[in-house]
């Protein structure tokens, strides 16, 4: 392929992700189905198409994605919800998988038990992405969005051990019970193992990381580095990758200073965006290949096949929720049923309360399959060890990418209707009592910390100085408790509104205007250089950054 075809298609894919993005926002529809079906489009069109190549989605796309998702994600939150994200990524994703195995071996003629397998650990891991996008949209509870986080974050290193598992039986090596448990534990442990070294070896870079720039470098090559350290010495590379944006994330507020921080949150979205932009596309971008492989089989055997492939996925997920949901009270807490401490901003020692049902149509709807399980059996071997054909290898080819299909554009497009029907949104009047609660108290202690120094009398400290940023903290602190007062009256958990407010921040935001013109006509008639506009321009982004988003 030439560089210039290259770049247009770079190009075009770029205009697609933006497109769908705006069209997102508008309709309310998932982007990620939307770009699904744009790759579909393309793939029919004339020209040239892109192939799926499952080492580089693996190597150079899923670690990017999960450690972005890890460094967004609760560490705390996860670790008060573990038996039930355990319960999700790892038991449900191997039942998911011996389900479908049986299912072939059982009704599609010919199928053998492990490449049914096979086929189910591929589909078996959701893709969080597109569901997550959705649900924060339309204000899901925080104990949900926390539980598919960690499930999504959790479940490709169980898929892809089981994969490896499955395809060494199905080329003939055997397989054995405990010697793939035994396995399955040594490639988890030291995936976590990994993933710990590579998050303690970045903390020496303190100091380094608290310039933007360097900060950046390191933390985009900090997934590849856990992947590639992990791979090396054959353990779980995805798990790696989870465990070290798990552990900086929840240390980044003492490890990054706070400009780096932001460079670097700008940094990561940007990343975030394209490629799972461009995931989507190339996902839809498989199936007339996918397709063109079934000429070997009956309409019978892809019907069976699908049926069972598809109806596992749909059905087996909200029944393992509900029966889990259903164990008695002694079993649920030992084995780790869809049971969880709370709300992340309750108390973690409080009574476990189990899931509504409700919240397990959610939990349920919020499946999506995505590029995890298309790269996952795209890596199957074209032949066995002994140089015969892998054993329907382009049925399960279609099988999984029909899971895809079903569950991003099916799933994805229903989602937010469901939850809206359902009534199941957070409190958010709640969430901002919590938030301005910390808010005044992080504002006390920088008035304790103002009396201190003004008691031990530095040479260097200017009582004048020191009163003016005590009436700045002052004047906030007063701001912060008028708000939490209007907000300890609000009912329905909507966040109540203050015409004052909103004329106060109208008022900001107008003065930052007249600010930002101000210094451009300083820029035009040539009394301010450019490097000095660009300057102030940033302080004062940084001023309106503060403000709340426009409602």
């Amino acid at each position: 392929m030439h560089v210039e075809t290259l770049l247009l298609l770079v190009l075009g894919a770029v205009a697609v992700i933006v497109a769908a993005q705006w069209a997102a926002a508008r309709t309310g529809l998932p982007a990620a189905a939307l770009l699904t079906l744009a790759g579909i489009a393309y793939a029919y069109l004339p020209g040239p198409n892109i192939p799926l190549d499952p080492e580089l989605v693996l190597t150079l796309v899923l670690p990017p994605l999960l450690y972005s998702a890890a460094l967004d994600s609760s560490l705390m939150a996860i670790r008060r919800n573990l038996r039930t994200v355990v319960s999700l990524s790892v038991l449900l994703v191997l039942a998911t998988a011996v389900t479908i195995g049986v299912g072939f071996a059982l009704f599609v003629t010919g199928a053998t038990l492990a490449a049914g397998i096979a086929l189910g650990a591929a589909v078996a891991p959701p893709d969080p992405v597109a569901a997550l996008a959705v649900g924060r949209r339309a204000g899901l509870p925080p104990r949900l969005i926390t539980l598919i986080q960690g499930e999504g974050l959790l479940n490709d290193a169980t898929a892809l051990t089981i994969l490896a598992v499955a395809v060494a039986a199905a080329q003939g090596d055997g397989f054995s019970t405990p010697a793939a448990a035994g396995q399955f534990v040594m490639v988890a442990a030291g995936g976590v193992a990994a993933g710990v070294a590579v998050a303690y070896g970045v903390r020496p870079l303190r100091r380094l990381r608290r310039d933007p720039l360097s900060s950046n470098a390191v933390s985009l090559a900090t997934p590849f580095v856990a992947y590639l350290l992990a791979e090396s010495v054959h353990v779980s590379g995805v798990l790696a990758v989870v465990v070290a944006g798990l552990i900086i994330g929840h240390h980044n507020p003492s490890w990054a200073s706070g400009a780096s921080r932001l460079q670097t949150d700008a940094v990561w979205r940007l990343v975030d965006f394209l490629l799972e932009g461009i995931v989507f596309l190339l996902i839809g971008q498989q199936l007339p290949g996918v397709i063109a492989g079934l000429d070997q089989y009956t309409t019978g055997t892809i019907v069976t096949a699908s049926a069972v492939t598809v109806g596992v996925v749909l059905v087996l997920r909200p029944l393992w929720l509900w029966l889990t949901e259903h164990l008695p009270q002694s079993l649920h807490t030992r084995l780790g049923g869809p049971e969880v401490a709370g709300d992340d901003d309750e108390d973690p020692t409080s009574a476990p309360s189990r899931l509504s049902g409700r919240e397990i149509v959610v939990l349920s709807w919020a499946g999506t399959r995505g590029v995890i399980s298309l790269a996952a059996i795209f890596t199957l071997p074209l032949t066995t060890d002994s140089g015969e054909p892998f054993p329907d290898r382009n049925l399960l080819l279609f099988c999984a990418f029909l899971a895809v299909l079903v569950t991003l554009v099916g799933q994805g497009l229903t989602f937010a209707p469901l939850v809206r029907a359902l009534g199941l949104r957070a409190d958010e009047a709640d969430q901002a009592r919590l938030r301005n609660e910390a808010r005044i108290a992080s504002v006390e202690a920088g008035l304790s910390r103002l009396d201190e120094l003004q008691r031990e009398q530095h040479d260097d400290v200017d009582d004048e100085a020191i009163g003016a940023i005590r009436d700045q903290l002052q004047a906030r602190l007063d701001r912060y408790r008028q708000r939490l007062d209007m907000l300890q009256g609000a009912e329905g958990g909507e966040v109540p509104l203050s015409p004052q407010y909103e004329a106060a921040l109208r008022v900001r935001r107008a003065v930052l205007g007249a600010q930002r013109e101000e210094l451009l006509h300083w820029r035009d008639v040539g009394r301010l250089p450019d490097e000095g506009l660009r300057r102030l321009e940033r302080e004062l982004d940084h001023e309106e950054g503060r403000l709340p988003a426009r409602r």
